[in-house]
């Protein structure tokens, strides 16, 4: 493993699992620094290569580094990239247009199968996820489980935290260039696992935390949500139902969310109260 001095990156973001930095003089460099659990930099590295390697558009991962301290993963950075989110807050006016573009890069994600014997079910992923949760019971437990169970088995790719922080583009002379980024949890099975944190980031949060980690109000949130839909599931669909349907998917993801927290989110244990627990 590369010792790296810190002094030679400039901090740039922060996520639950640790912050992402780029290099102050080699534009081609960024560096995702984990906070903890050194052994998850080492497993995120192994899957960014698989994904990489199976055709996802998403940067080339490099090595393993550490400061010292902590340990982290660099990667190719893609110069000139701006998020979705931050795009629909920089550019407000333009959010349907982005909305659309992600949900574009979202349905090819989808339609992408993999070999199976490279990644992990969803299912799998979230049963594990259930089962370390200290903060349902056991009867909420089973039900949540026989929910996951139900639902169809695909071989096709989910990124695991579908949410359009997660999506990056990049203008070149060559036209637009369209990333996947933050792929820890990436996995294959049904998309509807994955299309639950795109309806939650955009309709489940309050104000203050969609202005803090979106850059947008709700109500732009809200703008992106309805144009993904209506790409993502075609012009005429009821966005009515749509939100039903989606809405139990929407309340697992606080599985993922308490896994990386460590505290209990009431907001979300209540979505799952309306739907798969009620």
């Amino acid at each position: 493993m590369q010792r790296i001095d810190l002094n030679d990156y400039i901090r740039t973001g922060e996520g639950a699992n640790g912050a992402s930095y780029n290099h102050r003089t080699d534009p081609g460099i960024m560096l995702k620094l984990y906070f903890r659990n050194f052994e998850a930099a080492r497993l995120e590295l192994e899957l960014a290569r698989k994904v990489y390697d199976a055709g996802i558009p998403t940067p080339e991962p490099g090595d393993l580094v550490t400061d010292g301290e902590a340990v982290g993963i660099r990667f190719r950075r893609i110069d000139g990239k701006k998020s979705y989110s931050r795009a629909c807050g920089d550019d407000p006016e333009h959010t349907e247009e982005y909305a659309r573009e992600f949900a574009q890069l979202c349905r090819k994600l989808h339609a992408t199968h993999v070999d199976t014997t490279r990644f992990e079910n969803v299912k799998d992923r979230l049963y594990a996820m259930l089962r370390e949760n200290p903060f349902f019971n056991d009867e909420e437990k089973q039900r949540l489980h026989d929910f996951i169970a139900a639902q169809p088995d695909t071989d096709t790719a989910i990124h695991g935290d579908l949410q359009f922080s997660n999506g990056i583009f990049v203008d070149t002379p060559e036209g637009r260039k369209r990333y996947f980024i933050d792929l820890g949890d990436f996995c294959y099975g049904y998309p509807m696992f994955d299309l639950g944190m795109v309806y939650l980031c955009c309709c489940l949060n309050n104000e203050a935390w969609t202005m803090e980690q979106y850059h947008m109000s709700n109500a732009v949130a809200r703008r992106f949500w309805e144009a993904f839909a209506r790409e993502y599931w075609g012009p005429d669909a009821d966005l009515d139902e749509v939100e039903q349907m989606v809405l139990p998917y929407a309340g697992l993801k606080v599985l993922i969310i308490e896994r990386d927290t460590h505290r209990c989110l009431p907001e979300f244990h209540d979505v799952l109260k309306k739907t798969i627990l009620k």
